[in-house]
């Protein structure tokens, strides 16, 4: 049945109680709400992140640089409680205007350069380090450029969308989750498709394209997003089964996975990441 008891006003006004789950940090305005500096570490690249699928982007793909050898891509990874508003600290405000984590300060550079936003941050990883998990064609280039931003684009459907009207609405709105998750099993179907044409999503090379797209939709048919995998039958999406799998093999990406993680089991979180030896105490604890 339809809900025909809201009529939108002339003028919207914002009622901070409305925001569900996340009331206590969403508001229409942007800027900083305290004084707070961020923490810098010894190495080149500092990360303000939380391990949410924007942020596992980043940390899978420094981790990737760093199994290939990379030794400049070592990093400083600090968690940011977006549930507790530090995202809204100056400190983090002077590194991302828009308060969303992922946020990365390049040191190497004079000035600093800072970079915001999961997809921008790849880039400028991939570009940094020679064009790193990118083909050198242009022409396939530009598929991993196409579903880059077709994530982009996608994503805030499943998280802001459905994500949000499933699993965080102060209440259930059936015409809501009905049209997100229509959209999402619509954009499965896309992956789908694509997926069985090839191994990765630009071809058969692994690149930024799946390190962007695979935290999202790779964690909802593992049933780790939204506890909503059966809701929205993932199992009948084969091929991004397959896919899904066979990237959470790589040993770059069950490290990122666990940078900045404050949450699941304990040998699953690296709350802080200041060097490849982190790893391994959190291993040794985990069999203690």
């Amino acid at each position: 049945m339809a809900d025909t008891s809201y009529t939108p006003p002339l003028i919207w006004s914002w009622k901070s109680e409305n925001g569900g789950r996340f009331s206590n940090i969403n508001r229409p305005i942007a800027g900083a709400t305290h004084e707070k500096e961020l923490p810098v570490g010894k190495h080149p690249f500092q990360l303000y992140s939380l391990a949410t699928p924007n942020g596992v982007k980043v940390t899978v793909m420094l981790e990737e640089l760093l199994e290939q050898g990379i030794a400049e891509a070592e990093y400083d990874a600090w968690p940011v409680n977006i549930f507790k508003g530090e995202q809204f600290g100056s400190g983090f405000v002077s590194v991302n205007p828009n308060s969303k984590i992922p946020a990365l300060l390049d040191r190497s550079t004079n000035p600093s350069t800072r970079v915001f936003e999961s997809a921008a941050i790849l880039l400028y990883l991939s570009e940094k380090f020679g064009g790193a998990f990118q083909p050198k064609d242009l022409t396939r280039r530009a598929e991993v450029y196409s579903w880059l931003m077709w994530q982009m684009g996608s994503a805030p459907y499943l998280g802001g969308g459905f994500g949000h009207f499933y699993a965080y609405a102060p209440f259930k709105i059936e015409y809501a989750i009905d049209r997100f998750a229509m959209e999402v099993k619509r954009q499965l179907d896309v992956l789908d498709k694509r997926l069985a044409e090839s191994r990765y999503l630009a071809g058969d090379e692994y690149t930024i394209a799946d390190m962007a797209i695979w935290p999202w939709y790779g964690a909802l048919v593992k049933g780790a997003l939204y506890e909503a995998a059966e809701f929205l039958s993932v199992h009948e999406y084969k091929n991004v089964n397959r896919w899904t799998e066979e990237v959470a093999k790589r040993p770059a990406v069950k490290r990122g996975r666990m940078v900045n993680r404050v949450w699941g089991e304990k040998s699953s979180q690296l709350p802080e990441r200041h060097d490849a030896s982190d790893f391994e105490k959190v291993a040794k604890e985990a069999g203690a």
